[in-house]
This record gives C-alpha cells, sequence and structure tokens, in this order.
C-alpha cells in the first residue's frame, strides 16, 4: 500500500499545504496535528526546512490555537516562506552553534517543546540529531524521527541504513523515552515507523 502511494505521489513531492510544497504523507501529518493540538507546543523545532510547507503546516496550526512558535534549520535555504511564528536558521543541525542557539530558545519558553527530526536521514546523523536535541523535550512530549521507512522499502534500499537503527541504539541508552506505539500505527501506512518517541519523565 505504501509503495502505491509513493508511486502515484512521486513520495509526495507534488503535494502542497496552501500553495507550498509539503513533501510530507497526509497520514503522517494527520497524526502530528492531533499532537500538536493536544499537546499545544510552545515550541516546536525541526531539523530540515526543505521547501518550508511542513514548518508553515506547523505555524498555521499554532494560529488555530493560539499559541507557541517553530524554530526550523537546514544547511541552505529553498523556501520562500514567511510567518511571524516560524524561525528559519541556516547552519547543520549538529553543529554546536546551531545547537546551542536552539537550546538557549527551548530553555526559555514554558510550555511542551517537540522536536521533529527530518534532516539528513542516515544513522550516523540522527544518532548525532537525537544526542543533540532530546534534552530540550519536555516529559509527555515527543520528538519525531521521521522516514525510518527508509530502512524498510525496498526501493529505498540505497540510502540505508538510516533512522531505525539510530532509534534502537538511543532508546537502549535512554530509557526515560519509549516509542508510542498507537501514534506509530494510527494509519496502516506511515513514513516514520516507531518514529514517536515520548519522554516519559
Amino acid at each position: 500500500m505504501n509503495d502505491e502511494f509513493i508511486r502515484q505521489t512521486n513520495n509526495y513531492a507534488t503535494l502542497t499545504w496552501l500553495g507550498n510544497p509539503i513533501w510530507q504523507n497526509i497520514a503522517d501529518l494527520w497524526v502530528t496535528q492531533e499532537v500538536i493540538s493536544a499537546l499545544r507546543p510552545s515550541l516546536i523545532i525541526e531539523t530540515g526546512t526543505n521547501r518550508g510547507g511542513s514548518s508553515l503546516f506547523y505555524a498555521h496550526l499554532m494560529d488555530l490555537l493560539g499559541h507557541g512558535s517553530v524554530i526550523t534549520m537546514d544547511v541552505k535555504k529553498m523556501h520562500n516562506i514567511s510567518h511571524p511564528r516560524v524561525t528559519c536558521l541556516i547552519g547543520d543541525s549538529i553543529a554546536q552553534s546551531m545547537v546551542s542557539r536552539v537550546r538557549e530558545a527551548a530553555e526559555k519558553v514554558t510550555g511542551h517543546v517537540l522536536v521533529i527530526l527530518d534532516s539528513d536521514h542516515s544513522t550516523g546523523h540522527v544518532c548525532k540529531e537525537l544526542e543533540a536535541y532530546h534534552s530540550v523535550v519536555t516529559p509527555g512530549s515527543y520528538v519525531l524521527v521521521q522516514d525510518g521507512i527508509t530502512d524498510t522499502l525496498p526501493a529505498a534500499a540505497a540510502w540505508r541504513p538510516g533512522p531505525l537503527p539510530a532509534i534502537e541504539a538511543f532508546l537502549a541508552e535512554n530509557p526515560s523515552f519509549a516509542i508510542d506505539q498507537a501514534l506509530c500505527h494510527t494509519f496502516p501506512i506511515s513514513h516514520h515507523p516507531k518514529g514517536w518517541l515520548k519522554k516519559l519523565v
């Protein structure tokens, strides 16, 4: 089923949010908006801005909720989005200067912090992102590791090893996080198997 959706949509490359390329599995986006609605995060940290559609999507949800802001980062600018709730940073998500800046911003908010990892999906990079950003996630909130499907989908074999080994290594060392199986299996298709990691304490 996932294969059919990927072929039909060119891996969601043609999907837009209010005219802006969003490049996301629509079933996963629906789950994400449910999490944002329930948590009402004060801050969403997104690595991998790409075309900017997802950060704009999060910001518009926050407009409806009347609360929150987004920090999104990428190694280069590939978008023209602008929204008062969105801060766009240019740089490597695991560079110490970038990590320090984001941690500083997270320390200033009083509500939930949600982290979404969607940049370089190689195992090594995801491991470093998890190490860099898991500490800013608030209890009851999540770090969402996107695109673990690269480790399971035959057509994505060239991009392995991907996020799943990083998730498994992270969980083995961080018992305060656990996979939220209900979120991971809300729909029969997802790009993020084992991706919803909930901070328990």
